[in-house]
């Protein structure tokens, strides 16, 4: 019969340090994770905030489509016209990076929907007229642009703003 094995007291504390290097290790890369997930976090909400500045650049340069006659714009010239549908979904992609950056119970929603208030005759329109339009955006977009929408009372086929 073999005799037990002794251990020296000792060697008692080297499985306990590998226990212990282990739970360290864990905890390192749950950290880790935790820091990607928060520069991700940053990150979108630096490029929200560099696309809504740049909305708001081009909105300074074109204040005809900031505070649009829709009806004046739709008898306008195809430039014009081309232009503003540009104008108005650079600010549909600027309301979207924000909305998915920040979240939609934020004060960027009531900037986004302040801004969109006065394009919403146009959206409507163009909703009816062409709805593959709107796919090109997410849905929480395509739902903040039909609350938007039902809060300012716009429904076609009229496609007006209710009288404030």
């Amino acid at each position: 019969m073999a005799a037990a094995k002794k251990y020296q007291w000792w060697q008692g504390w080297g499985n306990l340090a590998q226990i212990t290097s282990a739970l360290v290790a864990i905890f390192g890369f749950g950290a880790v994770l935790l820091q990607l997930n928060e520069i991700r976090t940053n990150n979108r909400a630096a490029s929200a905030r560099q696309v809504y500045l740049a909305y708001m650049d081009l909105e300074f340069r074109n204040p005809q489509f900031a505070a649009p006659d829709y009806d004046k714009i739709k008898t306008a010239d195809r430039d014009t016209r081309s232009r503003y549908e540009t104008f108005a979904s650079y600010l549909l992609y600027a309301c979207e990076e924000a909305l998915a950056a920040f979240g939609i119970q934020s004060e960027w929603r009531n900037s986004c929907e302040y801004d969109v208030k006065g394009h919403l005759p146009y959206l409507c329109e163009k909703m009816a007229a062409d709805p593959a339009f709107f796919g090109a955006f997410s849905a929480r977009t395509q739902d903040f642009i039909k609350s938007a929408m039902a809060r300012a009372g716009v429904t076609g086929p009229a496609c007006k703003l209710k009288a404030a």
